[in-house]
């Protein structure tokens, strides 16, 4: 199943809902323009495995230009808007890219591409083209809208941030399937046989996507729902009035949630929070980054029964999900393995008993590769040689295999839902010549989860307080993407180090997490 198939015989159908501008999408006309583009990009000498890359905001035409790399064969790399233009170049080169779409609407972001990104052969933009751009709508319109002669399926390569400081693609294998067919449709089914998605191509769901469409996890679900034949309504932006309105505006069955927007939900006055009916809202899918127990159970005597929880990350090596039944009987978990089997190990790999935190590896699952970084696909296997794979997560499983989250093997910080690698903060800032000593960490946030935070030993001479906290808050953000950035900085006269020399940053978590 694909759009193509619903387009033919349910035209007028919507595919693609923009909440805030209510701007439809039909599928007739997702089909048509990403037939436009996928033209285009074999015209350009596009084949199947080959690079394109995407930096847009929610637009009503990002998951068309999504479409037509998916039914292209090729390999398609969607770059968060949100990356300093340093990054965002970077990720373009790095992918291989030969072709880049942006927007006018991150134009000056999109503009870092020009000179730091040499392999890209052609750059398009929507909505009015910047100096260095072919406009997008101009490029496609001498195209057809009907299918490129060979239609196969393509993969999304997905970047997350890396602990050396600079992102990494995650590269699934990609092999000819035609279009419908093979390993691509593997998250169709689950969501279909987890959370009663239709998949028999008559459509009647309706998916609302409240994250910005370059992250996995909403990508990969909406092109799911697509894939199926049902609406997705997308929120421009996150607004926690907003979704709530849009759930009962368009009654919407299904949608998916990281839990910093639960906590903003439960925020909103009583009289807000019950003004909208939510009676149509079937499942509400959420993850990536632990959901406090208590903001979970608020949620659940709020919607009831419809909180479906599932760990699972870029790399695509398994996937465990929780029914909302089986949280309340095993609270605090993440659920058990649907893809994929558990298992928690020591540092030396030899598997642990239940209750006993450790690694938590995935075998039996698919395997992956980061591009262009063999020491780090090596790192995320497991010592013992098996081929068993890991997202470098602590846990522990209990006698009924359900797993509990306890810790992140790399100090991973998790703010509103977006991973943020602290050692590439750290690498920044220790280059600043104020700065004797820093650590970066996350720390408790009621809102977002987790909040960056820089402890700091100042160099000799730097006097520490508000001014040279505002100074490397400033060094920071001029240089990475804001969210990456310290919110707050402590100042100390020495960081807890061990005698090796390595940061024993567990003990400032600690007492970050008692204070």
């Amino acid at each position: 199943m694909h759009p193509g198939v619903i387009a033919a015989a349910h035209p007028d159908r919507p595919a693609v809902i923009l909440a805030g501008s209510g701007r439809v999408v039909t599928y007739a006309e997702l089909d048509a323009e990403s037939n436009r583009f996928a033209h285009l990009l074999y015209d350009a000498g596009l084949r199947p495995g080959d690079h394109l890359a995407i930096a847009l905001e929610n637009h009503p035409l990002c998951l068309a230009i999504t479409w037509a790399a998916q039914r292209s064969g090729l390999i398609y790399t969607p770059v968060s808007v949100r990356l300093h233009p340093d990054e965002l170049a970077y990720v373009v080169d790095n992918c291989g890219a030969r072709v880049f779409v942006s927007s006018a609407a991150v134009g000056e972001l999109a503009d870092a591409v020009l000179e730091r990104a040499p392999r890209v052969e052609r750059r398009l933009m929507l909505d009015g083209a910047r100096a260095g751009f072919e406009a997008y709508e101009e490029a496609v319109r001498p195209y057809p809208s009907t299918p490129i002669a060979v239609e196969l399926e393509g993969v999304d390569m997905l970047y997350s941030s890396g602990t050396t400081g600079r992102p990494k693609g995650v590269l699934p294998r990609r092999e000819d399937h035609p279009l419908g067919s093979g390993p691509a449709v593997t998250l169709y089914r689950m969501l279909g046989a987890l959370y009663g998605m239709d998949t028999s191509g008559a459509g009647g769901d309706v998916y609302l996507c409240p994250a910005p469409l370059y992250h996995a996890a909403p990508l990969r679900y909406c092109m799911q729902f697509l894939r199926g034949g049902h609406t997705v309504v997308v929120l421009e932006r996150f607004d926690a009035e907003a979704a709530l309105a849009a759930i009962e505006r368009y009654r919407v069955t299904h949608s998916q949630w990281v839990p910093t927007m639960f906590v903003r939900m439960l925020k909103l006055p009583a009289e807000v929070r019950n003004r909208h009916d939510l009676s149509s809202l079937r499942y509400a899918v959420h993850a990536s980054a632990p959901c406090p127990p208590e903001v979970k159970e608020r949620m659940l005597e709020w919607w009831g029964p419809v909180l479906y929880e599932y760990y699972a990350g870029t790399e695509a090596n398994g996937y465990v999900a929780c029914t909302p039944e089986e949280w309340l009987t095993h609270r605090g978990t993440v659920g058990r393995a649907i893809l994929g089997t558990l298992h928690v190990c020591d540092e030396q790999g030899r598997e642990l008993p239940v209750g006993e935190d450790g690694v938590v590896y995935f075998a039996d699952g698919p395997q992956f590769t980061y591009h262009e970084d063999p020491a780090k696909t090596e790192a995320g296997r497991d010592p013992g040689g098996r081929g068993w794979t890991t997202l470098g997560d602590i846990g522990h499983l209990d006698a009924d295999g359900f797993l509990y989250l306890t810790d992140r093997q790399s100090h991973l910080i998790i703010s509103g839902g977006v991973n943020i690698y602290p050692q590439e903060v750290e690498n920044l800032l220790a280059l600043h010549p104020a700065i004797a000593d820093v650590a970066v960490l996350g720390v408790p946030d009621a809102d977002l989860g987790e909040q960056v935070k820089a402890v700091v030993q100042p160099a000799e001479g730097a006097v520490p307080g508000p001014e040279l906290a505002e100074e490397l808050i400033a060094y920071c953000r001029a240089r990475l993407a804001h969210y990456k950035c310290p919110r707050s900085v402590d100042f100390r006269p020495s960081l807890p180090r061990r005698p090796t020399g390595k940061l024993y940053k567990r003990l400032l978590v600690e007492e970050y997490e008692r204070s």
